[in-house]
């Protein structure tokens, strides 16, 4: 079912504001890729750099968000067995804008706002999960935000969400 009326930059904004959720906002030029964010995100936004996969299984019946670093290069083929997974592929922009409201290259943490049904799972790899701050995308590619870890818990307690951490396999080349 789509999303009637997703959350945009400046209303994931206000109902950050309006819980109380701290943030601090950079605006940049659109970055598609972690090693544009390394280059155009400002500096002085301190956290770690998520990467963020919308995934689905082998049917396409089932569908998570991985929540990782952009220094990990993602073994899915590894991880699928750890989640519970058949097989696990990336989901298309046609499936990541109907759950959770986002086009490629804004997808973070933060489209779960779009997801009241709780159809995406959220994973998050340990090591990001126990640093204190994430630089975020808020449902645009041109802005990121940081987060403390209080608010991330905050903000998936405001959207009954749950995060699992999981320990990411990666790619040896």
């Amino acid at each position: 079912m789509p999303i009637e009326t997703p959350y945009t930059d400046a209303t994931l904004c206000e109902l950050l504001w309006a819980n109380a959720i701290a943030f601090t906002r950079g605006d940049h030029p659109a970055v598609f890729t972690c090693d544009e964010a390394d280059r155009l995100v400002p500096a002085e936004l301190v956290g770690v750099q998520t990467k963020n996969l919308f995934l689905r299984d082998g049917k396409g019946r089932r569908h998570w968000l991985l929540v990782t670093s952009c220094e990990k290069a993602v073994d899915l083929k590894a991880l699928a067995p750890r989640i519970g997974a058949d097989n696990l592929s990336l989901g298309s922009p046609e499936r990541l804008l109907k759950f959770l409201g986002l086009t490629p290259g804004a997808v973070s943490l933060f489209g779960l706002a779009n997801d009241p049904t709780h159809d995406v799972v959220l994973l998050v790899d340990r090591d990001v999960w126990e640093r204190d701050a994430w630089r975020c995308h808020p449902m645009v590619n041109t802005a990121t935000l940081v987060i403390n870890r209080d608010g991330v818990d905050r903000f998936l307690a405001l959207t009954g969400h749950q995060a699992t951490p999981v320990v990411v396999p990666v790619r040896v080349a």
